[in-house]
Order: structure tokens, then C-alpha cells, then sequence
């Protein structure tokens, strides 16, 4: 080979190199945002975001390998979730996961860009998250934790172990509910027409209003909870089960774990469940779907549990038909 086409060769190899190089290099690590507006102790958010990583790492993405999974817990302060929302946003994740409307509207507030999954949200049209439900639109989908009928299934709950109340109390957070507490009361009030019952709306913010609602509520006699699936009343939660034993209250929860944590009776989506779902949205927008083509899930799994350590305590008989359709009973 003369001189000049042997310089020729190599100076194309050398050129070359970097490119092969550079072709070879692995793709970006994908980033999933997830924010939990509760404490990172608290068990049953730990078993709901637990059961999310699981799924994750069935679909093939594994923490620090090919995904990474940056998680933010509020601790509880539902002060902090806006400014969280923000320092989560600015990380730039690839998706996030939303937990309650209280979070995924401050998420909303801070991008309109980065796909997010909502889990455990009541009302994501009239809080304006989506457009709809089969056509969310925007960057926001996700799933729904509940549905009209279950109004009137939590009061029927209610007849069936306390068949005296006449008077239930909807206890919500003003500030954390769907609508502001007003989509639960539409449909507690619905069926509460029905039922012939007087429907009482409890709007409480902390644990001491929580405290002083319920004392002022079994001053009179026959009245019964209905504790709404949100922020503020599962934060509470404590709160409310002693307050709700002290003044001696028939109540249903709208948590299943609430239940065997002293709780009479709950009827409840799966919540489990509802993340595993949501990895499968999660992995598919990591895939290349955008959330738009995505519709909102309504919940297809129910779960009700019943406490009879509570029921006795109460006075209460619980009917056997009720013990039957139970998934869970707590002796």
C-alpha cells in the first residue's frame, strides 16, 4: 500500500472510532418521580408503594439498574406538599406517581410537560386533572379509588350492623376532599334520601377539629360515620377510631387496613391493587405512550372487612349473611 493511502485508512479509522464509541454507549437511565404525602413509616402507605416497585420489577424495570425511582414523603404535613411538588418537578423525572388529589394538584400546578399517574384520586374530571375519563387529554391520567355506587353501599353497610342509626355523619378533610368534600356528600346524599336518613357533612382539617366534631355529633343519639376515602381522614385515621370508640359510634371506613386497625366494618377498593395498575401505566408511558392515549381507570376490585372485637365492644350483632360476603374478618 503506498504511503498516502495507508494514511488515508488510518486517519478514516481514527474518525470513526468515536462514533462506534459513542453508539455503543448504554441509553439514559429512566427516572420515575413518585411523592406520598404521608410519613415513610406509615404501613399502609409502605405496603401500596411496596406493591408498585413489585410490578415495576416484573415489567423489567429495576431500581438503579435501568430505572431510578426517586420517592419524596411529605411526613404527613400536607403544608409541604406543594414545595415538594416543586423540588420533585425540578429533578425532571420521566413520569411521576401522584398519590391523592391533594398532591396531584399540586403537581398540576408545576408542570404541564412530565406524564403523571394519579393513584387514590375520587374525582379527576370535576377537579379538573382530566378532560374525561376515556380522553384524559394533558399529561395527567391515572385511577380512580371510588364510584357512585359506593355511597350507597357504605350505607347500606351501616343498616345492616347498626339498623337504629338514623343519623350519619360524612367526616372529610375541607381542605384534601374531591370537590372540596362536595362530590362524597352528592353521593352519600343521594342514597341517604333514599335510605331515609339524615345526612350530616363533617368538614375537619387537623386532628383536634376531628376530635371536636365527632363529641359535638353523639351528643344525640342514633347517629353513625361514614369516614371519606381522603388526605386528611387517613392521616387522621387514629384520630378518628378512638374518637369514634370513645363516643361509642358505629362507623365504616372506606380504608380496609382501618379495620384491623380497630375500625368496625370497611368496604374499600383494593388498594394494592390500584398501584400495581398504575406500574403498568407507569411502564408504558417509560415506553413510549402518552398519557392522553391512556384512560382513566375506574377501580374493578372491592374489599370488605369486618372487626367483630369492635362489634362486641360496641353492642353490636353482626348479621351472619354480612360475616359471608366479608373478605376479611377480624376475631
Amino acid at each position: 500500500m503506498r504511503r498516502r493511502e495507508f494514511i488515508a485508512v488510518v486517519g478514516g479509522a481514527a474518525v470513526a472510532w468515536p462514533f462506534a464509541t459513542r453508539a455503543q454507549q448504554p441509553a439514559p437511565m429512566k427516572r420515575i418521580g413518585l411523592l406520598i404525602p404521608f410519613a415513610d413509616s406509615d404501613r399502609l402507605a409502605q405496603n401500596q408503594v411496596a406493591a408498585f416497585r413489585e410490578e415495576l420489577q416484573r415489567l423489567g424495570w429495576n431500581d438503579n439498574r435501568n430505572v431510578q425511582i426517586v420517592a419524596r414523603w411529605t411526613g404527613g404535613d400536607t403544608g409541604q406538599i406543594p414545595f415538594v411538588a416543586k423540588e420533585l418537578v425540578t429533578l425532571k423525572p420521566d413520569v411521576i406517581l401522584a398519590y391523592t388529589t391533594a398532591v396531584t394538584a399540586a403537581l398540576k400546578k408545576e408542570t404541564d410537560t412530565i406524564p403523571i399517574v394519579f393513584v387514590v384520586v375520587s374525582d379527576p374530571v370535576g377537579d379538573g386533572f382530566v378532560a374525561n375519563m376515556a380522553r384524559p387529554g394533558g399529561n395527567i391520567t391515572g385511577f380512580s379509588n371510588v364510584e357512585d355506587s359506593l355511597g350507597g353501599k357504605w350505607l347500606e353497610l351501616i343498616n345492616d350492623i347498626a339498623p337504629r342509626s338514623s343519623r350519619i355523619a360524612v367526616v372529610f378533610g375541607a381542605a384534601t376532599a374531591a370537590d372540596g368534600g362536595s362530590y362524597y356528600l352528592r353521593m352519600i346524599g343521594k342514597a341517604g334520601t333514599s335510605a331515609g336518613v339524615e345526612i350530616i357533612a363533617t368538614p375537619v382539617h387537623d386532628a383536634d377539629e376531628i376530635e371536636r366534631a365527632i363529641e359535638i355529633f353523639a351528643r344525640d343519639p342514633n347517629g353513625a360515620l361514614v369516614v371519606t376515602p381522603d388526605l386528611t381522614t387517613t392521616l387522621h385515621r387514629a384520630t378518628i377510631l378512638a374518637a369514634a370508640a370513645r363516643y361509642r359510634l358505629p362507623a365504616v371506613y372506606s380504608i380496609r387496613s382501618v379495620a384491623a386497625e380497630g375500625g368496625l366494618i370497611s368496604y374499600s377498593i383494593d388498594s394494592p391493587d390500584m398501584f400495581r395498575r398504575a406500574a403498568g401505566y407507569v411502564d408504558r408511558i417509560l415506553r413510549g405512550t402518552a398519557p392522553s392515549d391512556l384512560p382513566v381507570q375506574a377501580p374493578i376490585k372491592f374489599e370488605l372487612a369486618v372487626n367483630l372485637k369492635t362489634a362486641k365492644v360496641l353492642g353490636l350483632t353482626v348479621p351472619a349473611t354480612l360475616l359471608a360476603r366479608a373478605d376479611e374478618v377480624i376475631e
